[in-house]
């Protein structure tokens, strides 16, 4: 097959668990390569482009309940409790991301964006074709959601410097995973951003 454009159809934006715990120096229950927050703060880039050119964004938040009946495997692996609703990192934090009324917003469980949400539905009713994806971590939510997006026939985007893994080498093993599914998946910023600026003018 040859390789797709970086934009085909509509675009929408999937901001995944950019939480309050990305700004803050004590990240509970996951551990973050070196220069995470500067990945999650180059996010922001996109999250402002994407409001610019009336590109659908879509606020995913993983949060658990306090009892943690919820977390069901999650902790018999690396990670301690996190994303415990009431923490202080859990919350999206508008005031930084800009997160508007008019936005949408996901609320999840597990890793993947799709399992046990109503994404699939939102994404439907938006009739969205690509995926661009900015958030944490590369190797976990960004990763599980991106493969679930393949195998729901999304065009996957990837930004790779807008992205933020549990290590360096988690992180660079998970974008290569992501290419690998879908060629030309992962690219800076900026290259996703001027193929962006492009198609939506295209398509004004």
């Amino acid at each position: 097959m040859p390789r797709q454009p970086t934009i085909v159809g509509n675009p929408v934006l999937l901001v995944i668990d950019i939480q309050s715990s990305a700004f803050m120096d004590v990240k509970a229950g996951i551990p973050v390569m070196p220069g995470y927050r500067e990945r999650m703060e180059q996010a922001l880039t996109l999250i402002r482009a994407a409001r610019e050119l009336d590109v659908p964004t879509v606020y995913i938040q993983e949060i658990h309940r306090r009892d943690m009946v919820d977390y069901g495997r999650e902790l018999d692996g690396s990670e301690g409790i996190h994303c415990m609703d009431g923490e202080p990192g859990t919350p999206l934090p508008a005031e930084i991301t800009g997160q508007r009324p008019e936005d949408y917003f996901v609320p999840k469980r597990r890793y993947s964006a799709f399992f046990g949400t109503e994404l699939e539905i939102l994404l439907k009713g938006l009739k969205a074709q690509t995926l661009i994806l900015i958030g944490g971590m590369t190797d976990v939510c960004v990763h599980y959601t991106f493969v679930d997006g393949h195998q729901h026939d999304y065009y996957c985007r990837v930004a790779g410097d807008c992205v933020g893994g549990t290590s360096v080498a988690a992180h660079d093993a998970s974008l290569n995973a992501m290419e690998y599914l879908q060629e030309g998946a992962v690219l800076p910023c900026d290259d996703i951003l001027a193929a962006l600026r492009r198609h939506m003018a295209k398509a004004a």
